[in-house]
């Protein structure tokens, strides 16, 4: 079988331009698709060339979930945790749960829709990910 990864997240948001700008400067993601989505909404694509989340606004969404469903975080990992947490701050979002065990330091932040992120970060000479 061929190496599999997931390719993409689609989370349904209030405002997809107001979450695809904050998702570009905390990420440095670009807006890879725009347009018309199902039932009278729209979807960005906002992410790296081979990844990214979805952000759907559009008709309504069934079930009026709660914390942890369906969805509990959306993980990101990056090089430079304290650049990356500076630039949450920065735009105003509160960071909370730091933690520095295996496999690596994390933190974490809900965006404008309550939308949980984790932050992880491996480049540490504590915690490096095995590739075995």
């Amino acid at each position: 079988m061929s190496a599999l990864r997931i390719e993409h997240v689609n989370i349904t948001v209030s405002d997809p331009e107001r979450t695809s700008r904050l998702l570009e400067s905390l990420f440095g993601w670009e807006v890879r698709w725009s347009g018309l989505a199902q039932n009278g909404g729209r979807t960005i694509h906002v992410g790296s060339g081979d990844h990214y989340v979805a952000l759907y606004n559009g008709g309504s969404v069934a079930g009026g979930f709660g914390k942890g469903r369906p969805l509990n975080h959306i993980g990101i990992e990056v090089d430079d945790l304290e650049e990356t947490e500076a630039r949450v701050l920065a735009a105003g979002l509160r960071t909370f749960s730091h933690g520095n065990y295996e496999p690596g330091r994390r933190f974490y932040f809900f965006d404008l829709d309550e939308i949980e992120y984790e932050i992880v970060c491996y480049a540490s000479e504590t915690y490096r990910r095995s590739d075995s």
